[in-house]
């Protein structure tokens, strides 16, 4: 039986994402989920604050972080994982259909050296497999939608569940990226607010919704039934796929989708550097019809 895990939660409002420190009181054995490289696009540099915030509390609380734990491979922000993985040897892990996800977005980004088996990461997961850490059994939950490599991670009476859910007042995740699909979202939210009403969730993101004064990313099963504005009990898988291919058709391209989809499908890895240590990410551009590169040079 698996003990109650310790949790704490660091908000990068920049990118609006929440990291985790979860670990188990007795042993200080635990894991980072979804940590956060800062990136600032305008300058191309990383700074390695945000990492730094939560290695100091695990080093405060006496955990050994041994595994950074991925949801997903994010498109909104680049992953700290490497930085964790250098400074405590902690392993990196991600569900096992991140190949999917390499195998799409290699040839776009031109990314040869992406290993076509998952192999940038230390462990794939399987939709049911458990990992041990100290005292905690974390249960793998393969929840894709909105990416096929989607994974929720189960521990104790908490739920880590990626982008597959937002706080009810804001809905749930966009499903238009490659690979995404909304009836695969709604089955797979289906089967997370099967758990036991008391479950907690614990949200990858929060964007603030309207009439609400702070930032939140804690919920329950029952929450989520009771009022996410798009799942809520009721409403049927029809009904939920025609209300988010709408909605999807009207979203921005996030921010930061192209450096992070490159950094994230290497598991936090830059691509390589050049003969002078400079590493480039590649920005695909592609021309309306018509019009020639000697037209715009």
């Amino acid at each position: 039986m698996s003990v109650e895990p310790q949790i704490r939660a660091f908000f990068d409002e920049p990118t609006n994402t929440v990291s985790y420190l979860v670990w188990d009181a007795d042993s200080r054995r635990g894991v980072a989920i979804d940590p956060v490289l800062d990136y600032d696009p305008a300058s191309g540099s990383v700074d390695d604050d945000s990492v730094n915030e939560l290695l100091q509390a695990a080093a405060d609380e006496g955990v050994k972080i041994e595994w950074v734990l991925e949801t997903h491979v994010h498109a909104d922000h680049l992953s700290g994982a490497p930085l964790i993985k250098l400074r405590t040897g902690a392993r990196v892990a991600i569900g096992e259909h991140v190949r999917d996800v390499q195998s799409i977005f290699r040839p776009i980004f031109g990314a040869e050296d992406v290993k076509a088996d998952g192999g940038d990461f230390d462990r794939l997961f399987k939709d049911g497999d458990r990992l041990e850490v100290g005292g905690l059994l974390i249960d793998v939950i393969h929840t894709p939608g909105h990416t096929p490599a989607c994974v929720s991670y189960r521990i104790g009476d908490a739920v880590f569940v990626g982008d597959t859910l937002f706080m009810p007042d804001y809905g749930t995740a966009r499903t238009d990226f490659p690979g995404g699909c909304a009836r695969q979202l709604f089955r797979s939210i289906r089967k997370l607010l099967s758990l036991p009403p008391q479950t907690r969730l614990f949200m990858c993101h929060d964007y603030k919704a309207p009439g609400r004064d702070e930032f939140a990313w804690e919920t329950t099963v029952a929450e989520e039934l009771r009022n996410n504005r798009h799942v809520h009990e009721g409403v049927g898988e029809d009904e939920f796929v025609s209300m988010r291919e709408e909605r999807d058709r009207t979203l921005a391209t996030p921010r930061l989708l192209i450096p992070s989809i490159q950094v994230n499908m290497r598991a936090g890895r830059f691509p390589p550097a050049d003969e002078h240590g400079v590493h480039y990410l590649r920005i695909p551009v592609v021309l309306k019809e018509g019009t020639s590169p000697q037209a715009i040079s």
